[in-house]
C-alpha cells in the first residue's frame, strides 16, 4: 500500500503579519497552527506525509515554511510563492529550487482583482522558469478563472500543474454546476494537469456527503484517480468541518472505488506529482 499523503495543508503564525487575506477577528483562522497541532489527526488516519502550501504572498513566508519542513519529518514538500510580476525574482526561485523539500509555487490568483492577470505579458517568464527548473505550479482560483487557466495550461504543456480545491466550485449555487463542470472537463481533456480533491467542504454552505457527491463524481470521471489527490486544506477546513469529518467524508465519497484507485487518491498521485 502506498504511503498516505495529505496533499494540501497549512501552518501559519498570524503574528508574522503577512497573511493579508486573513480576517483577524476570526477565532478559527487568526491563531497559530503548527506541526504539533496537526500531528494527532495525521496519526489517527495513518497519514505519513504532507504537502505544506503557502498562505501568504511573500518570499519570507516560503522561507518560514521551509524552516518548519526542515524540523518536521512529516512535511514531505513545500509549495511556496514568488512575485510573478518581478522577473528579478528568478534568482530567488533558483535558490529555492535547491532546497530538498521545495516543490513549486502557488500565486494567489483567487485574490487578484484582475481575472486576466495570469495572461499578462509581464508574468509569462515565471511559467517558463518553472518548466526550466522542473518545479510545479498550484493553480488557485475560482470557476470564473477556468477559461484563462485553460489558455495558460495549453500554452505551456510542459508545465507540471495541479488544480487546487477542484477550482472551488460554488456548491452553494447549484445553477453554477454546468459552467464549472464544463471548464474542469476541458482542462482534464486538453492538459496533463492533476486535481486536488480538497477545499470543497468549505464551499458547500453547510456540507454533506450528498451535497458534495456530484462534484466529486465529476472530477473522478474527467481526471480519474491517477490524476486526483486528496488534501485536507487544514486548518481552513475547520471553518466547516474538523479534519476527521472531512477525511471521513472523502472516504465515503470514494468508497465505491477499487483499493488501487483509493491508494492513488490518498497518496500515490501526490507522491508522483510532488516527487516525494
Amino acid at each position: 500500500m502506498t504511503d498516505r499523503i495529505d496533499a494540501h495543508q497549512h501552518y501559519w503564525h498570524p503574528g508574522r503579519g503577512d497573511y493579508d487575506w486573513m480576517p483577524m477577528d476570526n477565532a478559527i483562522l487568526a491563531r497559530p497552527y503548527g506541526p504539533d497541532d496537526l500531528a494527532p489527526a495525521l496519526g489517527r488516519h495513518g497519514i505519513a506525509r504532507t504537502i505544506l502550501v503557502q498562505a501568504a504572498a511573500t518570499i519570507e513566508e516560503t522561507h518560514y515554511m521551509l524552516g518548519l519542513a526542515d524540523a518536521t519529518p512529516s512535511v514531505a514538500g513545500v509549495v511556496g510563492w514568488i512575485d510573478f510580476e518581478d522577473p528579478a525574482q528568478l534568482r530567488h526561485l533558483r535558490n529555492l529550487a535547491g532546497h530538498p523539500k521545495f516543490r513549486g509555487v502557488r500565486p494567489m490568483i483567487q485574490d487578484i482583482p484582475d481575472d486576466g492577470w495570469m495572461l499578462r505579458d509581464d508574468v509569462q517568464w515565471a511559467y517558463q522558469a518553472l518548466i526550466d527548473l522542473d518545479l510545479s505550479f498550484d493553480a488557485l482560483g475560482f470557476p470564473r478563472h477556468l477559461e484563462n487557466f485553460h489558455r495558460i495550461l495549453t500554452r505551456y504543456p510542459q508545465l507540471r500543474v495541479v488544480v487546487d480545491h477542484c477550482m472551488k466550485p460554488q456548491i452553494r449555487d447549484p445553477d453554477a454546476f454546468d459552467h464549472w463542470a464544463t471548464g474542469m472537463a476541458a482542462i482534464a481533456r486538453d492538459t496533463s494537469a492533476m486535481c486536488k480533491f480538497s477545499g470543497i467542504v468549505t464551499e458547500s454552505g453547510g456540507w454533506s456527503v450528498e451535497k458534495m457527491k456530484p462534484y466529486v463524481d465529476h472530477v473522478l470521471e474527467v481526471f480519474g484517480p491517477d490524476r486526483l489527490m486528496w488534501g485536507s486544506d487544514w486548518p481552513v477546513c475547520r471553518l466547516e468541518a474538523s479534519y476527521d469529518d472531512w477525511h471521513g467524508a472523502a472516504q465515503a465519497l470514494t468508497a465505491h472505488l477499487t483499493a488501487a484507485e483509493r491508494d492513488a487518491i490518498f497518496g500515490g498521485t501526490a507522491a508522483r506529482f510532488y516527487r516525494v
